[in-house]
This record gives C-alpha cells, sequence and structure tokens, in this order.
C-alpha cells in the first residue's frame, strides 16, 4: 500500500499526515507547534519551522514505520525568506500577519502609476501589509543592510521544501499572493519589484513557478517525489474537492472566504485578493486578520474555557440584546485597517457572559462576511472549516447569518489533506478531480439556518457598529 505525506506548515504548528495513496484513508499523524507570534511583529525563523516538520514526521512514524511514495507542503501564505548568496536565511521569517510594512504598502500603491487600479491589473490584488512585496519594501527600507545581502526570496512552506529537493520552487497559487506574479498573465511581474529594488536581479532571485502536477524534486532520505506544495487556502481547498460555484469559510488564526473560479478576478478596491489556485484554475480570496482568537481572548477575560464560552454563546439570543463586537484587535487587513483596534458597543448594566460570548462570534462572523460579500457570486455548497468548524457555536451563528446550509466536513485537517492530494496527483499523474473522487471528499454533516433569526437586523448592527473607526 503506497503512502502519501501531507505537510500543513500553519502559523501556529507544523501537522503531517499519512494516508493510502489510493484510498486517502488517514494512516498515520503527527504535530509539533510553531513560536507564538503576534502582531504586529510576527516572526518565526524558519530553521524552527523545519524542527517542529522533523518533529510532527517522528511523531507519524515518518519515515521509520511509513516510508511515503510523495510529499507535498500546504503552508501560510505571503510570508518572506530572505536568503543570502550561499542560501542561508538572513533573518527570521515575516509571516502574513506581519503589519509593520503596512506603510510600505501604502507607499506602494501611490508610487504605480494607475494606484490601486493598476495593481489589482497587473498581479490581480491591491497590496496590503499581508504581502510579500510590502514585506521586501520594509526590509530595503528599516533593514538595508540585510536588504544588500539578499540573494533569493522563498515563501515559508517554499524553504521547507527546498531543504528537502536542494531546489527553489514554488506554485501558481503562492506565486499569486506576493504581488509580484499575475495569475492572468502566468508570469512574475518583476517590473512591480522595481518598485522596491530597481538593482536588484530579481529573475535570479525568483523560484521557480511549477505546474500543478510538476514535480519538484526528491526527498533524499525516502526517495519520496517532492510535489511543489501550495499556499494553505488552495490546500484547504484540495482537501474538500471545491469545485468552481463552492465557497468556503474557514475560521482559525485569521477568517478566509474562498471560491473556485474559471476566470483570473482583479478587484481594485484591494478587499478581494484575485489568486490562482494550485489546479489551474483561480481562488478569489477575502482574508480577515482576525477570527477564533478574537474569541479565544473573549474566554479569558471572562475566565472561562473556550468550549464554555460556546455553550454560554448558544444560550444566549441572536443579536446578542443589542451588544456588538467589531473584532480588529490586532489591526485588520479587511477592511485595510492595520492599526484598528477592537470596540464593544451597546452596553447595558444587565449585560451577561452569555451576551458578550455571542457578540464576540456574530462579530467575527458578520465581519468575515462583509469582506465574503464582495466575492463572485456563489450558487455551490458552502463549506464551514478551520477550528471554527469545531465549534457549535460558530457553526450556528454561520448558518444563521448566511442563510444557507453549511457543510461541515467530516475530515477537518484539510490543509494537510490537500496537500496529500497533490502529493497523490503527482505520484500517479492523475488529476485533482480523479484523486477528489477516490477519496471521497467534501462529505460532512449539514447546518440548516434558523430561518426565525433576523441577520439583516444582526448584520445592520454590525455595520453600523464598526462604521468608519480604524
Amino acid at each position: 500500500m503506497p503512502v502519501v505525506v501531507g505537510v500543513d506548515s500553519s502559523t501556529s504548528a507544523c501537522k503531517v499526515q499519512v494516508r493510502d495513496a489510493d484510498t486517502g484513508a488517514p494512516v498515520a499523524e503527527g504535530r509539533a507547534p510553531h513560536p507564538a507570534t503576534t502582531p504586529p511583529r510576527s516572526e518565526q525563523h524558519p530553521r524552527d519551522c523545519d524542527a517542529a516538520f522533523r518533529a510532527a514526521c517522528a511523531e507519524a512514524g515518518v519515515p521509520d514505520l511509513h516510508r511515503p511514495a510523495a510529499i507535498a507542503f500546504g503552508g501560510q501564505q505571503h510570508g518572506m525568506v530572505a536568503l543570502d548568496a550561499a542560501g542561508e536565511v538572513l533573518r527570521p521569517a515575516k509571516l502574513w500577519n506581519d503589519t509593520e510594512s503596512a506603510a510600505d504598502a501604502d507607499a506602494l500603491v501611490h508610487e504605480l502609476e494607475g494606484g490601486a487600479a493598476a495593481w489589482a491589473g497587473a498581479c490581480g490584488s491591491v497590496p496590503v501589509a499581508s504581502f510579500t512585496i510590502t514585506k521586501l519594501r520594509w526590509l530595503r527600507r528599516c533593514e538595508p543592510d540585510v536588504f544588500a545581502r539578499v540573494a533569493s526570496v522563498l515563501l515559508p512552506h517554499d524553504w521547507l521544501t527546498a531543504q528537502l529537493t536542494g531546489a527553489r520552487t514554488t506554485d501558481r497559487g503562492d506565486a499569486s499572493g506576493t504581488g509580484y506574479w499575475s495569475p492572468a498573465e502566468s508570469r512574475y511581474r518583476t517590473d512591480l519589484l522595481a518598485l522596491v529594488d530597481d538593482t536588484l536581479d530579481w529573475d535570479a532571485a525568483l523560484p521557480a513557478v511549477l505546474g500543478p502536477t510538476d514535480g519538484a524534486g526528491e526527498w533524499a532520505v525516502t526517495g519520496a517525489v517532492v510535489a511543489p506544495g501550495t499556499g494553505d487556502n488552495m490546500a484547504a481547498a484540495l482537501g474538500l474537492g471545491l469545485r468552481p460555484g463552492d465557497r468556503a469559510l474557514s475560521l482559525g488564526t485569521s477568517g478566509t472566504a474562498y471560491t473556485v473560479s474559471d476566470r483570473p478576478s482583479a478587484d481594485p478596491s484591494g478587499v478581494v485578493a484575485g489568486l490562482a489556485d494550485a489546479t489551474g484554475h483561480f481562488l478569489p480570496l477575502v482574508c480577515t486578520l482576525n477570527a477564533m482568537k478574537v474569541t479565544d481572548a473573549i474566554a479569558r477575560l471572562l475566565g472561562v474555557a473556550v468550549a464554555q464560552l460556546d455553550g454560554l454563546a448558544l444560550a444566549a439570543p441572536p443579536g446578542a440584546d443589542g451588544v456588538v463586537l467589531v473584532p480588529h484587535f490586532d489591526g485588520e487587513r479587511t477592511p485595510n485597517r492595520p492599526n484598528a483596534t477592537g470596540s464593544l458597543v451597546g452596553l447595558h448594566s444587565d449585560v451577561t457572559p452569555g451576551l458578550l460570548a455571542r457578540a464576540a462570534i456574530e462579530g467575527v462572523v458578520c465581519n468575515l462576511l462583509e469582506g465574503s460579500d464582495a466575492l463572485p457570486p456563489s450558487d455551490g455548497r458552502l463549506f464551514l472549516v478551520g477550528g471554527g468548524a469545531h465549534s457549535a457555536a460558530y457553526r450556528r451563528v454561520v448558518a444563521d447569518l448566511t442563510g444557507r446550509p453549511v457543510i461541515v466536513p467530516v475530515d477537518q485537517e484539510l490543509v494537510a489533506c490537500g496537500a496529500a492530494v497533490q502529493a497523490a496527483a503527482v505520484l500517479y499523474g492523475s488529476s485533482f478531480e480523479e484523486i477528489a473522487a477516490a477519496w471521497e471528499l467534501g462529505a460532512g454533516s449539514v447546518i440548516e439556518p434558523d430561518a426565525a433569526v433576523d441577520r439583516d437586523a444582526i448584520r445592520a448592527a454590525y455595520a453600523a457598529a464598526r462604521g468608519d473607526e480604524g
């Protein structure tokens, strides 16, 4: 029985899954934590991520008990790993949720003739602090001595792939989140990088962009084929077997909403990131900076466990009797308010812990839905994934505020699963659709919305509370 390995190198941890390559059945798994980070400076050294990967492999019995035929990495997007001419890491990697480059994002938008609309046309997205190109500009501005030594730039999980293969590669999905690769043209836009620095040889500094089923190389320790890997949202879409017209809402450290499309998108407002995906399609995506860490903070404030917060929220009435929480705790990406903070309105002297718990969950969901309204219309399936899918309160609020049946997949480690799908597709030379069908992906329980909930009123109250603050 050949097995494949899918790796989820996320912000908080590395998760490794071993799966039967033919059926997708789980065989073993392992997990190891990454160093904790908090914006505005959110950094991890790549060697810590490599150590977590190897620890998670050991827990999963890779490669001693389970020798994979193929492996792929899924991981956090946008980050920056800067390497010198010898391939050594120059400094800790800046992660997607590092907001220190917010001023650089604003400057880049204004420095390109045509501004936001020109950026959307060039690379499908308007840069915000998450994007790699803004972090490169920050590095040149704030650490010029380090920038002067930069010979190549990788994304965090592409650096892990390079540790196995020795090759600098990426995929079209993750390349499209850098701010200097065009999904519509399938090429790097080094003219955009010239706005950061017009002397560096960017063509030599950037990794090769592989096709969906190209191999990135071989893991010398095991002989396994190494697939190109992809970003976490693209990998999750693979793990769901997402089809054009479907939509996924993901609630984890951050919140994301995305759909698969046959056409590239370019939103000059900057709300929708016009990404590519790992299959050759496109993945219009909205990302919020604040999701479950908000409800974790409220649980801590109330002195209850997260599971208790769930019960408090479910016992409280929809709309939380007018209590509204705006969850911009660590600044926000959508809307683009990197210096914003959270706020709580509608308090009366009879406020209860349950009302606060309900307001926190509704606030997180409303914030994500405000962004997802800008995505292309979706008439397919609606999935809820990520840590929030484990929460009965989040499941209930998402169904009620969307007014749609919500599928909660059986398998919740979708990034690792999607990476394993890519590994299997490369191993067998099969289409992603064939792997998804063989593995029976996307099955789960369905949460029906409560028609009695006035979702329009709840969302309007949130929009009023959010206002123009930031």
